[in-house]
């Protein structure tokens, strides 16, 4: 008989997992086992039975702080007015950067917002003979693109299969099968879609050797430069022109001293290999992605960016922040859990029809604070900041 000691599972329940009862089963199992007090782990406010999907062998709720920022002045296709936008996080002055920009942006008449693309991708692989066979099944996958598209949609109600690229390397062909989602961020979405049309395509081609639904060319979760070319998600631009004499009132700096810091900054990013050459749109996303119930590994992706600055004639500041990867929802995952939803209620932007604009939004809280932190830097007020309001005093 081993010595190893018999490994203690976690309790749970067969017939209903989802209750008070079973949460605070686990919560006592782990105070014996780890001497853990969750008492404030256990403290929350909605029914477990909303939970089922969204979590498995439940225990009590992380309680992030959420602070508000704003308003906010979008100049948006979807978004369009003032939004107060709820940020959880637990890093001092990052609510107050974020809310002086917006502060900035709204004497100059909002963030102006585009939504450029919209594509979310599953990335399947498939292995042949030789590159020759690779090539030819490139050209019948072209021809058959009806049919492949029409077994994909078929297991969505709101997916729709845009087109297919094709990448070959060897004898294998990559492809990209690029959907738009609707309301939902898509990744199941399009991994059952794309499950579906790869079942037809190895009905109907028999030359093909062998496949992977997944070939990470996807990216999943992962930051890379096709979904910075190519789009994944989302791609938001947000852009604004700031006069001079504004800069100096609110930021107390001066739009040629940013833009000399900008090019400095995109000096930096360039020798150290970034694929981002801004200064924290983690930041913003992430804590919006929290409160708002977005799948938070996304930010990976999705805090991407390029920054473009310009310094007109006469001081004022043109300054842009692109998102190719943002993705979003406001329909499914974490997005209807009890907090999640009162913070996209917040914004105007729970439920069908309204993902665009929380894009749009995000986008605009994105710009505002890049522009806050520079402007701070440049100023020399970064630290000082951090010393009075943040984890430094």
């Amino acid at each position: 008989m081993s010595d190893e000691r018999a490994r203690a599972r976690v309790p749970r329940d067969a017939e209903d997992d989802y209750t008070p009862a079973a949460a605070e089963r686990r919560r006592e199992f782990l105070a014996g086992r780890a001497g853990a007090g969750l008492g404030h782990v256990g403290s929350f406010s909605f029914d477990p039975a909303v939970l089922p999907g969204n979590i498995e062998s439940f225990i009590g709720v992380a309680q992030v702080p959420i602070g508000v920022a704003g308003p906010l002045l979008v100049d948006g296709e979807h978004a369009k007015g003032e939004f107060y936008v709820p940020l959880a996080t637990a890093e001092g002055t990052l609510v107050a950067s974020y809310n002086r920009g917006m502060k900035l942006l709204h004497e100059v008449g909002g963030v102006k917002t585009t939504i450029m693309d919209d594509a979310m991708q599953r990335a399947p692989s498939f292995l042949f003979a030789s590159a020759r066979e690779a090539r030819q099944f490139g050209v019948w996958l072209d021809e058959h693109f009806g049919e492949v598209k029409a077994a994909a949609e078929a297991t969505t109600s709101s997916g729709r299969l845009r087109d297919v690229e094709q990448y070959s390397a060897g004898r294998i062909l990559f492809t990209r099968f690029n959907y738009t989602t609707g309301d939902a961020a898509g990744q199941n979405l399009s991994g059952k879609a794309t499950a579906a049309a790869c079942a037809w395509i190895l009905a109907n081609c028999p030359d093909v050797e062998q496949f992977f639904l997944e070939s990470n060319f996807a990216t999943d979760k992962k930051s890379s430069q096709v979904n910075m070319l190519r789009t994944r998600g989302k791609r938001v631009v947000a852009e604004a022109v700031i006069p001079n004499e504004l800069v100096a009132r609110v930021m107390r700096s001066d739009t040629e001293l940013m833009f000399k810091a900008r090019q400095v900054s995109n000096l930096g990013g360039f020798m150290s290999g970034v694929n981002n050459n801004g200064s924290h749109s983690a930041n913003g996303i992430t804590a919006m992605f929290i409160a708002t119930g977005q799948d938070v590994a996304n930010v990976a992706e999705s805090s991407a960016a390029f920054v473009y600055a310009e310094l007109r004639d006469g001081g004022d500041y043109y300054y842009s922040v692109t998102i190719p990867s943002l993705i979003v929802a406001t329909y499914g995952g974490g997005t209807g859990l009890p907090t999640q939803r009162e913070c996209l209620e917040l914004l105007g932007c729970a439920g069908a029809g309204k993902v665009n604009k929380l894009a749009e939004i995000v986008a605009a809280t994105v710009l505002c604070g890049e522009l806050s932190l520079g402007s701070a830097i440049v100023a020399e007020e970064w630290v000082a900041a951090h010393d009075l309001y943040g984890r430094n005093r």
